[in-house]
């Protein structure tokens, strides 16, 4: 287990942070280079922890040599932190500011970047379907992560966090009830068949794959904050070529696009909420 916190020490650390991580991209082809270091660091930490280790270089010795292990810090590098209709007032902002202008298209792509294990993406199904969009949609939920992606597919949540779930909802603006979008599954609750018909899951890492074309909003919310500057630049400019000219990216409340190359490429919508409108000329 690692305590020594000297200057030494955490220099050492650090230099093994990074042969870990380069490790990983050579061995296994993900790369977490980019990643905050602190966030990333924090986690590798952790895992060294848990397993008992006197260091990281332990830990490299135990991923490069077993992929059950690597799959585990695989986990731990994941973001998974969300909830069904989580920060209620986003929802809110996005059916009075955007779903008026979305309504005004014949077909709509909605891609959730960073999906986890989908709450935010059944959330947003619930929507376009209370605002009679849900049959003209197609919305893509991708993940870098196989094991939330499955959970996602699942649809299957805890029954105790249906309460706050629920009021969720209602503080988002719902117009019916949120019982009406999930059958009781034993002590689990299982999304409605009907909420998965228009969503694709599939597999896409924002930091080694491609955009994903004419897509009229792109929801990524609170994924940016685990990346360095150079990563948030490259995924943001990811978004702006995926989306069509006067479509929606979506943000989470700590994340901002100033200071970054897309900034004078949008103007912001709902700036409480962080909802930006892909410009129709360039300023």
């Amino acid at each position: 287990m690692i305590k020594n916190n000297t200057k030494e020490s955490i220099e050492g650390e650090n230099k093994d942070v990074e042969i870990l991580l380069k490790s990983i991209f050579e061995k296994y082809g993900y790369d977490f280079r980019d990643y905050s270091r602190a966030h990333i660091k924090r986690r590798i930490l952790r895992r060294v922890n848990a397993l008992d280790l006197k260091s990281i270089r332990e830990l490299e010795y135990k991923i490069l040599e077993s992929k059950e292990e690597f799959n585990f810090l695989l986990e731990d590098f994941s973001i998974n932190v969300t909830d069904m209709f989580r920060d209620p007032s986003f929802y809110k902002s996005f059916r009075e500011e955007v779903v008026p202008i979305l309504k005004t298209y014949p077909f709509i792509r909605i891609w959730h970047a960073g999906c986890s294990t989908g709450e935010e993406v059944y959330s947003m199904a619930i929507l376009l379907k209370e605002e009679g969009l849900y049959d003209r949609s197609q919305i893509y939920a991708t993940d870098f992560n196989e094991h939330v992606l499955k959970k996602a597919k699942e649809g299957i949540y805890d029954t105790d966090l249906i309460k706050d779930y629920a009021e969720n909802y209602e503080e988002s603006g719902g117009k019916a009830s949120f019982s009406d979008y999930y059958k009781n599954h034993y002590n689990e609750v299982k999304i409605n068949e009907s909420l998965k018909r228009k969503i694709i899951f599939a597999d896409h890492n924002l930091v080694t794959d491609g955009i994903f074309g004419e897509m009229h909003v792109i929801i990524c919310r609170n994924v940016l904050i685990y990346f360095n500057k150079k990563l948030q630049n490259r995924t943001l400019n990811l978004f702006y070529e995926s989306l069509i000219m006067g479509g929606f990216l979506c943000l989470g409340s700590k994340e901002s696009i100033k200071f970054t190359d897309i900034e004078n490429k949008f103007h912001n919508l709902v700036e409480k909420e962080n909802i930006f409108q892909k410009k129709l000329i360039i300023d």
